[in-house]
């Protein structure tokens, strides 16, 4: 059984409702190798920048804060180097409204919060699970064959079409090794 839960519940509500003998996976950037690189904030690298030939990004989370546009501030091709995990989101509260997120670096059009999830977010973090995660992926399979795996998030919303909270990628995970891709 894969299940995921939130990473601020305590370990013993946790062993409550998984049992003690579950594998708690935290996959966010506070967790451990090799799990933090289920981070969308690990900078992997090289990941390709939707809708933007030439572009790349170190992480999933620098390629959404980088092609997001605010009331006072446009995209911010920056968000794309940054490897150390922090400093990478870009807020309303300095910026404005977040009016969509870009169609590509020099794109034309703004895409509303639910294409963006779709066409941007989703297909970075599914491009970052196909092309370095496959060591990980398969020691969750080979846990998976031994015991209930509970992933530890800070988000636990797996509907991508719910946008009254943010996305869980560990949901993103689920889906994967349960090759229930969302779109």
């Amino acid at each position: 059984m894969l299940e995921v839960a939130s990473r601020r519940a305590s370990l013993a509500t946790l062993h409550g409702r998984y049992g003690a003998e579950a594998m708690l996976v935290d996959v966010t950037s506070r967790g451990v190798e090799p799990w933090m690189r289920f981070s969308p904030f690990y900078p992997h690298g090289q990941i390709p920048v939707p809708f933007s030939p030439g572009f790349w990004s170190q992480s999933v989370e620098g390629v959404w804060q980088g092609l997001k546009v605010f009331a006072r501030a446009d995209v911010d091709p920056t968000r794309f180097a940054i490897t150390t995990m922090r400093g990478i989101k870009r807020s309303a509260r300095q910026w404005g409204e977040v009016l969509g997120h870009r169609e590509g670096v020099q794109g034309e059009r703004l895409l509303p919060y639910a294409e963006a999830r779709l066409a941007i977010y989703v297909p970075s973090y599914r491009w970052v699970l196909d092309h370095r995660l496959s060591e990980q992926l398969s020691a969750l399979r080979e846990m998976l064959s031994e015991r209930t795996v509970v992933l530890l998030d800070y988000e636990t919303n797996g509907d991508v079409r719910d946008l009254a909270r943010p996305l869980s990628h560990a949901w993103l995970i689920i889906h994967y090794l349960e090759e229930t891709w969302p779109v």
